[in-house]
């Protein structure tokens, strides 16, 4: 165990001034993955900074501004309450459908929605202190670009990392084009799209998102859609339960008549972010909602598939997948 300090914030404010004076300060949420980090001494913060009583958990509709229409989720409320509440269920099924596919019950119950964005990755070289891992150890080198890589990207990586990125949450977010509040220590508030919150590695891999250290996740923005009623989260895992996703896609389909109005499409398990489909998008776009065009959707975009030594199966998969999310969608 490293010695840390350990504050309860009262309020907003004086959470993130606390955290923006110190650069290894670390808010605590819900903690299901900072907790375990700091047990495996991936993470080694010298001050906690409690937020879990922050009144930042309200579910609530969008009123004004470009996204108007939609519904507002609060940053540190429950996975569990945000899959559960009515107007995420009727209007976002996708998103209550990839929160039920992630974790377990009892740590869906701990696990804030802020949080869940912010979450590092499972990366076997990333836990294991003794490997190289640019992320862990900037400089010491990408132990799984050369090793077992079978969990690894396909896309986006780079010669300094190769890890991908976890949540199924975000993968839900990302094909409803959410929105990012976040707060700094100056009271001001700004609105990141989420294509841009999340970073693919490049040569920085240890920074894994566009949050500025002392900026607090408020709320997230669900703007409003039109394919409520065609969506699906497919993820493909080892197991039934308790793991994460080998692959998953987020599909959500608007439809007028037999033909594709838009579709939207996101991927977990394959990038160090989630992976939108823009492609496969594009392609489907003023076409007919047909098995055929969903094999030569998935094709286009896994067309640019990159694997690694003991992933190749996932450009197949990916492919199987993508269609498979599709068809589950229009039914």
């Amino acid at each position: 165990m490293r010695p840390f300090t350990y504050t309860r914030a009262k309020d907003p404010s004086s959470a993130i001034k606390e955290l923006a004076g110190n650069p290894t300060a670390k808010f605590l949420a819900g903690g299901t993955n900072l907790i375990d980090l700091m047990k495996e001494d991936v993470e080694r913060p010298t001050a906690i900074i409690d937020i879990t009583t922050l009144k930042l958990a309200e579910i609530k509709p969008v009123t004004a501004g470009t996204n108007k229409g939609g519904i507002s989720i609060g940053g540190l409320g429950k996975n569990t309450d945000a899959a559960n509440h009515p107007l995420i269920r009727q209007h976002y099924p996708l998103l209550t459908q990839a929160i039920l596919a992630g974790a377990s019950g009892q740590i869906r119950n701990m696990a804030t929605n802020g949080g869940n964005l912010l979450q590092r990755t499972r990366c076997p070289y990333f836990y294991e202190v003794s490997m190289p891992c640019n992320k862990r150890e900037p400089g010491s080198g990408c132990g799984a670009l050369e090793g077992i890589n079978r969990l690894h990207a396909i896309f986006g990586w780079s010669e300094k990392c190769v890890a991908v990125y976890p949540s199924d949450m975000a993968i839900a977010l990302a094909a409803l084009d959410a929105v990012v509040k976040v707060r700094n220590a100056s009271g001001q508030e700004r609105s990141i799209p989420f294509a841009d919150f999340h970073r693919l590695p490049g040569d920085k891999p240890e920074q894994d998102t566009n949050l500025a250290h002392g900026e607090l996740i408020t709320a997230i923005d669900l703007p409003p859609n039109k394919f409520a009623d065609r969506s699906y989260y497919l993820k493909v895992r080892d197991r039934a339960s308790y793991a994460f996703a080998l692959l998953s896609v987020a599909a959500g389909l608007e439809v007028s008549g037999t033909k594709i109005v838009q579709a939207r499409i996101a991927m977990g398990g394959v990038a160090h972010k989630p992976w939108r489909a823009l492609k496969a998008e594009q392609f489907l776009a003023g076409k007919e909602a047909t098995a055929e065009n969903f094999k030569l959707a998935a094709a286009a975009e896994m067309a640019d598939a990159k694997p690694l030594e003991h992933n190749k199966f996932k450009v197949e998969l990916g492919n199987r997948s993508i269609v498979l999310a599709l068809q589950m969608a229009m039914k």
